[in-house]
């Protein structure tokens, strides 16, 4: 991926995540779109910046995806890179029968919206130079945190999804994955403030250093979640896995 010069598309780019890599892509001289479902976020990640702009979508309609993209393109046609980072999580207790309403809702956003988006977008991707699909994932795709498993479930299947569409779109589009560890952000109630998870501005400068290498990894791993991506190479599941689900849960 390119440094400067890009035309970029964050989805979930209003806060937290989204919005700390669409302000640092911003700095380095290339065109931010953000995407999302609040207007009012939106504006404000992207006051006093020219060429960053906002544009709402809801990613659990798909016929609002459609129209988004189409609109997308036709405003900003130099659109060459997609960064897929829209994501919700939510606790569950799965011993006993439930509602499952809230393990729908993380399925449609995290899974099936980035798959309807790539879908919507794929060709004019394909027809641009430099092109590029990012993937935002999450060390859980690889140990789980017990209380989230259908968030976790679907970080697994975006990472699947990613080293699939990677083979597929080879010499075509670049597609990178980006799996963050656990991040003080709002993602989640406590989040934003709960000790080991890594500081947001931290893990932004770190992202955005790896994304400087050259060539641009297949994979943006920081230093935090790398003994979660090799924990079944390294042995180490049973191990990380109590220690990922203590760190969410501290007494």
């Amino acid at each position: 991926m390119k440094r400067t010069g890009n035309t970029i598309l964050i989805t979930g780019g209003g806060s937290g995540i989204g919005e700390a890599l669409a302000h640092r892509f911003h700095d380095l001289g290339n065109t931010v779109i953000i995407a999302g479902r609040r207007q009012d976020a939106l504006d404000k990640a992207v006051e006093g910046r020219a060429d960053m702009h906002a544009v709402t979508l809801d990613v659990e309609d798909p016929a609002a995806i459609r129209a988004f993209a189409k609109t997308v393109v036709d405003r900003f046609p130099a659109l060459n890179v997609l960064i897929n980072n829209a994501g919700v999580m939510r606790r569950e207790t799965v011993d006993t029968a439930r509602d499952l309403a809230d393990a729908e809702a993380m399925i449609t956003t995290n899974v099936l919206g980035p798959i309807r988006l790539i879908d919507a977008l794929v060709d004019h991707l394909v027809a641009r130079p430099d092109s590029v699909i990012v993937n935002v994932t999450s060390g859980l795709s690889f140990v789980p945190l017990i209380v989230a498993p259908t968030y976790s479930a679907t970080k697994a299947a975006a990472h699947s999804y990613t080293v699939a569409l990677r083979e597929v779109l080879k010499g075509k589009v670049e597609v990178i994955e980006l799996a963050p560890p656990g991040v003080q952000t709002e993602l989640t109630p406590g989040q934003a403030t709960r000790p080991g998870y890594q500081p947001l501005e931290e893990f932004a400068d770190e992202v955005i250093a790896l994304f400087d290498a050259r060539p641009t990894p297949a994979e943006i791993l920081v230093q935090r979640v790398r003994p979660l991506r090799f924990a079944e190479r390294d042995q180490q599941v049973e191990t990380l896995l109590a220690k990922v689900n203590a760190a969410a849960n501290p007494e």
